[in-house]
């Protein structure tokens, strides 16, 4: 009974996603050049990498000109500015771009966003908005002598919040071995000794927990997450510490906690990162709402400071 109660439920949910209105529905593909071809990246070749990047973004800026598109040329200008530190940029279709905060090749400590749904080329701007918010407090708070870089990572195809891809895991497999590739890209720059820290966002904790099998990161938080698809943090077989928060005002609070094999894939993402059977170490993020987690002050900006910087016993908890 109470595995059909879980499949009905689950069913109903896709069902939603299927008949929401088209509010979510893609645009018209952007035309634009194919990536720089380059090698993987390492301290002697990083600033080469940032200016092929950019050099690509100004042509995928020139190409949306062309076809019409002012607000993605608008975009991919801004990205290649000079001052700009794009570590991979794809100017077609939504879009994909990593761009580094700081000084990578001589940081301490790293920390790697990863955003969830309704996020591309199109919306970077918030992204990177947070991005630069935590950046802003790690060099207000880092020690003397600690140096730190924010990466922000736009490196998959993220789902939109209509439909039914943001109820699946399909993205987030898609997009884990890409991510396992930054962690060795950052690795290579930085070097063995760098502290690095993934904080992902909403669906961007499921591809989180799909890279985390052996990754070599430190500490992963979730904040506004889903669910990782997994029960439990053991489950995620990671040696990093895993850290969960959600706001008062949260609406993905109200998500089904559920998961199935349904219709050929894994539908919902299980329990709740933030409930106690879950294991992981939950800090506090105030009363903010799914996209107040990186405002300046907050308490969740204040406490992902604190985790970035290895300040581990000043992290606050409900």
């Amino acid at each position: 009974m109470r595995l059909r109660w879980r499949r009905t439920a689950l069913a109903v949910l896709v069902a939603s996603a299927v008949t929401l209105p088209v509010a979510g529905a893609a645009r018209p593909q952007v035309p634009a050049p194919a990536p720089a071809r380059l090698a993987p990246p390492t301290a002697a070749t990083l600033d080469a990498a940032y200016a092929a990047n950019r050099a690509n973004a100004e042509t995928a800026a020139r190409t949306a000109a062309d076809h019409g598109d002012r607000r993605r040329a608008a975009t991919d200008r801004a990205l290649a500015g000079p001052d700009r530190q794009l570590l991979a940029f794809d100017g077609r279709g939504p879009g994909r771009v990593t761009e580094v905060l700081g000084d990578l090749t001589h940081a301490d400590r790293v920390a790697a966003l990863v955003p969830g749904s309704d996020t591309g080329l199109d919306t970077y701007g918030r992204f990177r908005a947070a991005a630069e918010a935590l950046h802003t407090r790690l060099t207000r708070e880092a020690p003397a002598g600690v140096r730190t870089a924010v990466v922000a990572w736009l490196g998959y195809e993220t789902p939109g919040t209509v439909g039914v891809a943001v109820v699946t895991t399909d993205r987030a497999d898609r997009a884990a071995p890409e991510l396992r590739s930054l962690v060795d890209d950052l690795r290579a720059v930085s070097g063995p000794r760098t502290q690095i820290s993934l904080i992902c966002h909403s669906y961007g904790s499921v591809v989180c927990a799909r890279a985390a099998a052996g990754l070599d990161v430190d500490d992963i938080a979730v904040v506004g997450s889903p669910g990782t698809g997994t029960d439990t943090a053991a489950a995620l077989r990671t040696r990093a510490r895993i850290w969960a928060a959600r706001g008062a005002d949260d609406w993905v609070a109200n998500v089904p906690h559920l998961s199935a094999d349904l219709f050929g894939t894994t539908v919902g993402f299980g329990t709740d990162p933030v409930a106690p059977e879950f294991g992981a170490r939950v800090f506090t993020a105030g009363d903010g709402g799914h996209s107040d987690y990186f405002a300046p002050d907050s308490p969740s900006l204040t406490n992902l400071t604190r985790i970035v910087l290895g300040r581990t016993t000043a992290v606050t908890h409900d």
